[in-house]
């Protein structure tokens, strides 16, 4: 995609987080989502802020902690294994410490 940013609840809800880009919004709107974009981190609260590639983002998704890095911005929701491309597992010091 040629955009250079998106909303947050569409790239959630395109990347096959959440069902629904409803449940995506309240997601983000209730436990909020933490954006790490280049070594500065803010909580979302609200579905419309933007996300850019490169981003790393750190939600709830049930009881689960999901932390993943956005490589794309997908154009819609697609296939899984197109939603599976926009992004990968972020690893942070604390899991790579642990694993060793």
């Amino acid at each position: 995609m040629d955009a250079e940013d998106q909303r947050l609840d569409i790239w959630l809800w395109r990347t096959r987080f959440f069902k629904t880009r409803s449940v995506s919004a309240d997601a983000v709107s209730g436990r909020g989502v933490r954006i790490d974009r280049s070594g500065l981190v803010r909580k979302a609260t609200k579905p419309g802020v933007t996300i850019m590639v490169g981003d790393i983002l750190t939600f709830r998704k049930g009881s689960d902690v999901v932390s993943v890095r956005v490589l794309d911005l997908p154009g819609r929701r697609g296939p899984a294994s197109e939603a599976q491309a926009c992004y990968e597992p972020a690893d942070d010091d604390n899991d790579k410490r642990d694993g060793a």
